[in-house]
């Protein structure tokens, strides 16, 4: 009973906020790494898409990601919302030069940032989840074969240019979001600072590794 009361508060919001941003994060990086098969080739490709497609939990695992987002986002614009309240801040008012020097572009930036991450990973389930389906066999076994509709997407340079674009826009949000956290946690003050620009490191790796993967296909990596 107590913990909810606390969670109701700003102060247990921002601890949520942080705490499923973490795990989106988390979901994130794994995310990538998997992906990277792409430079392996179809089949090794195709085989861990199958292994998640196939796997029993995958739709625990979607429901709970599903929770995390939609507990991720309201809280992020309940917060948002009271800390312009709070400052007596309209939604068209321009911030003062004294507002702007006390905050990052990022920082500045989050709710607008988390709002195109979020449209961006609707379009990106409608493109490849939800996407033409294709077919291989390896040793007997029919699976998607979803390397042939990956390598379609990222051979068209418009795609690929909103796709870089958007993760440029994930690395400021996930990095200012680790970073916010960590100095939640109090491990961001100037003493530990380097914890806090560990949240970017991490951001970059995961943007960064991304990022290489559609510059990989465009640039004849894949076929």
């Amino acid at each position: 009973m107590r913990l909810l009361t606390v969670l109701r508060t700003s102060v247990g919001k921002k601890w949520l906020v942080g705490i499923t941003g973490l795990g989106l994060g988390g979901f994130t990086l794994t995310h990538m790494a998997g992906n990277m098969l792409i430079l392996k080739g179809p089949e090794s490709y195709n085989y861990y898409a199958h292994a998640l497609i196939t796997n029993p939990f995958l739709p625990l695992a979607e429901i709970g990601l599903l929770v995390m987002a939609l507990v991720h986002v309201s809280l992020a614009m309940q917060l948002a919302r009271a800390n312009r309240v709070s400052k007596g801040m309209k939604p068209y008012k321009v911030p003062t030069k004294e507002e702007c020097d006390r905050a990052t572009f990022a920082s500045r930036s989050m709710v607008y940032t988390g709002l195109l991450t979020l449209v961006f990973l609707v379009l990106h389930l409608i493109t490849f989840k939800y996407g033409a389906h294709y077919t291989a066999v390896y040793n007997g076994v029919e699976m998607r074969d979803l390397h042939r509709l990956v390598v379609e997407k990222f051979k068209e340079w418009p795609y690929v240019a909103y796709y870089l674009f958007s993760l440029l826009v994930l690395m400021l949000h996930l990095g200012h979001g680790l970073s916010s956290f960590m100095q939640s946690l109090g491990l961001g003050s100037v003493r530990n600072n380097c914890l806090k620009k560990a949240g970017y490191a991490v951001a970059a790796v995961i943007v960064l590794g991304f990022m290489s993967q559609p510059l990989y296909v465009m640039f004849g990596g894949a076929f």
